[in-house]
């Protein structure tokens, strides 16, 4: 043995970007590429980025193997190591580029730790030895998948056991991820949607203030929530109506149906009245004052949610609710989109009025910062601190797990600096 190992510097070009994107795919095919050259895996460890981008790497008993990938250019960096001359790198090798379906790729191999370079030292191995593979008779084998949500200065990082659906809509990416910490989690384009673990924080608070606060509400108007939650909430108040909710990609109500049925709950409702269409469409041709209340469930203002924060779109809204209506909306978060959060209250006080545009927190660990917002804004009279007696009676009988008459009146309680983020213009 001339050297204590190989070293294979990997580019791989013009591979399938679908597979460079799909952390589970990538996980295998790494790992089935040391098994396929003899190699004994003792643990992996992979993260997705969001929107795109695999990073992952497969230790070995004889080194690793470790991959980033770029799938808006079809491109792998791979590096293979493997000590002694049990393990032949370049089995791994032919198997990846397989696997990645790559056009073409490159290598250049190392060889690493030249022997006639090196002295042999003497140590007691048995201070050294790893205590716990010495028990089970070898090395442990563990396994690391992550989902990672990032921009350029944020990230969230969930490990999971693999995708439970993916599908490609017309207007976006819909994955649901099977996580340790917080259960199912939905994403659309790679951003956390909702997860079993937390998401009666959004769907209670984004339903129950303006419940608890309009006097006789009959219709609803849902804008998004494809996912059930905000539907599930609602439908608690037998004396409403009806339900409308306006979902523009079924792929989303499909997911959730199938792997987060605890949030879509309430589908088969007979109040609920659900349309696969564009929202902004049905709000458009809706008549003057026909809803009570209308929530705006929408994603981040990119995709099919950008056209859901514009003043044209807020304008209509306030013109199909009622003299005493209500419009609630997720207004994103002052700690990750300042400059939206900002723009979101100035704009809704030039509809509604500067006395009639409030905001509140929550706290909601899977989103940005855990700091998120939503907007209320009254069309008459109604406050978000009147809380009517009537309807706080139910509340007992819903169960909750957030939402309560103390937290309601505290969430409209703001830090300093959030007043004087969104405090209105003289």
């Amino acid at each position: 043995m001339s050297a204590l190992g190989r070293h294979i510097i990997v580019e791989f070009y013009d591979c399938n970007p679908e597979i460079l994107n799909d952390v589970v795919h990538i996980q295998n095919s790494m790992e089935e590429a040391a098994e396929e050259a003899s190699a004994t895996i003792i643990n992996s460890t992979f993260h997705h980025f969001s929107p795109y981008g695999v990073s992952g790497v497969v230790v070995i008993q004889e080194s690793h193997l470790a991959i980033h990938t770029w799938p808006e250019f079809g491109y792998a960096s791979v590096d293979l190591f493997t000590c002694g001359e049990t393990v032949n790198p370049w089995v791994s090798y032919n198997y990846l580029k397989k696997a990645f379906e790559a056009a073409h790729g490159s290598a250049v191999e190392l060889r690493r730790g030249e022997m006639a370079l090196l002295t042999h030292k003497d140590f007691d191995i048995n201070q050294m030895r790893d205590e716990k593979s010495s028990e089970e008779g070898g090395p442990m084998r563990t396994k690391n998948v992550w989902f990672t949500e990032r921009n350029d200065n944020i990230a969230l990082s969930l490990k999971h056991d693999g995708k439970l659906y993916e599908q490609e809509s017309e207007f976006q990416k819909v994955e649901v991820y099977k996580t340790f910490a917080y259960g199912n989690m939905l994403t659309l384009d790679g951003m956390v949607m909702t997860t079993e673990k937390d998401e009666y924080v959004y769907h209670e608070m984004i339903s129950h203030v303006p419940m608890q606060t309009h006097p006789d509400p009959k219709r609803v108007l849902i804008i998004g929530g494809g996912d059930g939650g905000t539907a599930r909430e609602i439908l608690k108040y037998e004396q409403l109506e009806e339900v409308v909710m306006v979902e523009i990609d079924e792929k989303v109500v499909e997911a959730s149906k199938e792997f987060l049925p605890s949030i879509a709950a309430s589908f088969d409702h007979p109040k609920l009245n659900l349309k696969i269409e564009d929202g902004i469409k049905y709000v458009n041709e809706a008549a003057d004052e026909s809803f009570d209340i209308v929530l705006v469930d929408s994603t981040d203002p990119v995709g099919p949610g950008e056209g859901l924060f514009t003043a044209e779109f807020y304008t209509q809204v306030h013109r199909i609710l009622k003299k005493d209506g209500i419009m609630v909306t997720q207004s994103e978060s002052p700690r990750f989109n300042e400059k939206v959060f900002v723009e979101i209250y100035d704009c809704y006080r030039g509809i509604f009025g500067k006395e009639n545009v409030h905001c509140y927190l929550v706290h909601i660990p899977t989103y940005p910062t855990g700091m998120w917002s939503f907007s209320y804004s009254a069309k008459g009279d109604c406050s978000p601190k009147q809380v009517q007696e009537k309807a706080q009676a139910l509340l007992p009988s819903f169960d909750l797990n957030y939402y309560n008459p103390e937290i309601h009146q505290a969430a409209f309680v703001l830090p300093n600096f959030v007043q004087k983020m969104i405090q209105p213009k003289s």
